[in-house]
């Protein structure tokens, strides 16, 4: 049987607009997600092999394995200016060429400094990929289809972390780190020959006045007859904006500048991140001895989120975006209890294993990809980037200081309690504060157009509050 909204799609396409070619546009773009998790994701393994072989202290440990998150922020401050000035697809080709320089860099790396600095300029290209592709891919989809091709993106940052795992897993027989490192490569590649298929952003085209250009993406894309009435409708939501830095502190696009970068905060700060990037770390303190069999644990974690992340398309499609980070960050707060419990009460691998796939589960259908699909969706035109990559960069800051920070309040509750259970308590506080900033503060953008969004927050009244107006459809 075939529904409204299955025939509004099937509508679509009869006038000629090409759901596969956006397809492969966002499988394109997503490559840069690809290597946002896996690059990240690496250090988690390689992390024990360095530590042995540069005898890292709790501070050096963190340094390490924070280096590249350090470098994260610089990539959206850059990407500020870089993807107005060069759009969203020459940006990702830069993001690409610093990637390439890291994994070489970090292969042949003969000191903890040397990696420290090679890792710094791949976490650049993780901010500029990491702020990019969804913003591209966002840019690119139609509303009916915005929030799944997004989570494309968070599914390919899943699939890297989990491949990266399985890596890092076969190459710690032999304790190879620097292999683990150079595998990057191959994903680089193909990230580059990918860009040279897919077209300019049509949103940042027609920000710099070349219509002609964004028709024609947006014809290929939607069909004649509805990329000729949203190309009208971005010129006219693009007439009122200025694009300068000082229209985000304007009163309604300031508050959605501070929405969005808490919201990207506690994305990072909630504590599933810390499991997954340091699972093998986390199952040694809890009695697993062996390196390979502590990775290859982690393995059924990383199984885990990328069923997660499928099933996250449906709720996408089903749900609105509040409530679906709302039960989700109150289902990680449980995770974290469990996790709490797992090493107070000394409770066997096997439970601590079931605790993880809680929170990480929750994490992964919920905010994980929600938070970006929010992020991309909600600025106006002309200051996207700009709001994008300030609240990208609030996030990687965040980031940093967790996953600095994290080796150290482990080695401080375990000296001091025997277990490092008491931060899993910390984390559990966050989602709690996370679940209830959303329900107060988040609107609901799901099915609206961007151009909506946009003069939403352009003539929004800054004391109004969202508790009695969700959605930018409702708005002054």
């Amino acid at each position: 049987m075939t529904t409204s909204k299955d025939a509004n799609d099937l509508a679509v396409n009869e006038e000629g607009a090409s759901t596969t070619y956006l397809v492969m546009i966002a499988l394109v773009a997503s490559v840069g997600g690809f290597l946002f998790g896996y690059d990240l994701s690496l250090i988690s393994g390689a992390i024990i092999f360095l530590k042995e072989e540069f005898a890292l202290s709790p501070f050096w440990f963190g340094a390490v394995a924070s280096s590249a998150i350090l470098g994260c922020p610089f990539g959206p401050l850059a990407g500020a200016w870089l993807t107005d000035m060069m759009g969203r697809k020459w940006t990702l080709v830069l993001s690409a060429v610093l990637f390439m320089i890291s994994a070489l860099g970090s292969a042949l790396a003969s000191s903890v400094m040397q990696l420290i600095v090679w890792r710094f300029i791949g976490g650049m290209g993780v901010g500029l990929a990491s702020t990019v592709s969804p913003m591209y891919i966002a840019e690119i989809a139609p509303p009916r289809l915005r929030g799944r091709l997004v989570v494309v993106n968070q599914l390919a940052i899943v699939i890297g972390l989990t491949l990266s795992v399985l890596v890092t897993y076969f190459l710690s027989f032999g304790g190879h780190w620097r292999i683990m490192f150079a595998t990057e490569i191959l994903p680089i590649l193909g990230l580059m020959l990918g860009l040279c298929f897919v077209p300019k952003s049509p949103r940042w085209l027609a920000t710099v006045n070349r219509n002609e250009e964004a028709l024609q993406v947006l014809t290929k894309i939607n069909g004649p007859a509805r990329a000729q009435t949203e190309l009208q409708d971005i010129q006219n939501e693009l007439g009122e904006e200025t694009g300068g830095f000082g229209e985000l502190f304007q009163p309604g696009v300031r508050l959605a500048l501070i929405i969005g970068a808490a919201l990207m905060v506690f994305s990072q700060i909630n504590g599933v991140n810390m499991i997954l990037l340091y699972t093998p770390t986390l199952f040694m303190e809890a009695g697993i001895t062996d390196a390979p069999d502590a990775i290859l644990n982690s393995v059924y974690i990383d199984s885990w989120i990328t069923l997660a992340t499928i099933i996250a398309f449906w709720l996408t499609r089903s749900f609105g975006r509040r409530p679906i980070l709302i039960y989700g960050t109150l289902g990680m707060a449980v995770g974290h209890f469990l996790m709490f419990l797992s090493f107070t009460y000394h409770m066997p691998t096997s439970f601590m294993l079931a605790a993880m796939l809680v929170p990480t589960g929750a994490f992964t259908l919920t905010l994980a990809p929600l938070s970006w699909v929010v992020l991309s969706e909600m600025f106006p035109n002309r200051i996207r980037a700009k709001a994008m990559s300030a609240a990208t960069c609030a996030m990687f800051a965040a980031s940093y200081l967790v996953m600095q920070l994290f080796p150290m309040v482990l080695d401080g509750f375990k000296a001091r309690y025997g277990h490092p259970g008491g931060a899993f308590l910390i984390f559990l506080t966050v989602c709690l504060l996370c679940s209830a900033f959303v329900w107060r503060m988040v609107p609901e953008t799901k099915d609206q157009s961007l151009e909506e969004i946009g003069r939403f927050w352009l003539h929004k009244d800054a004391g109004r509050s969202f508790s009695d107006k969700r959605s930018p459809r409702s708005g002054p």
